[in-house]
């Protein structure tokens, strides 16, 4: 079980990251490669939010659920 925990946690991190990732490419504050086509772009604000949520709920559930 801690595995499996270990496992989902780290997942959760990294969808988080891209969340972030995503969500400063669509406001502009990281504008990295300058031919991104997600650049100030709101689709990819509300995308990186509910990828950094889904990513915390999934951290969350593992602790909750596989504890």
């Amino acid at each position: 079980m801690r595995v499996f925990r270990l496992a989902f946690s780290a997942f959760g991190v990294l969808l988080i990251a891209v969340g972030a990732l995503w969500i400063g490419q669509g406001t502009g504050a990281f504008p990295y490669p300058a031919t991104s086509f997600m650049i100030n772009q709101t689709p990819w604000i509300i995308n990186g939010l509910i990828a950094a949520i889904g990513g915390l709920v999934i951290i969350l559930g593992s602790r909750r659920i596989l504890h």
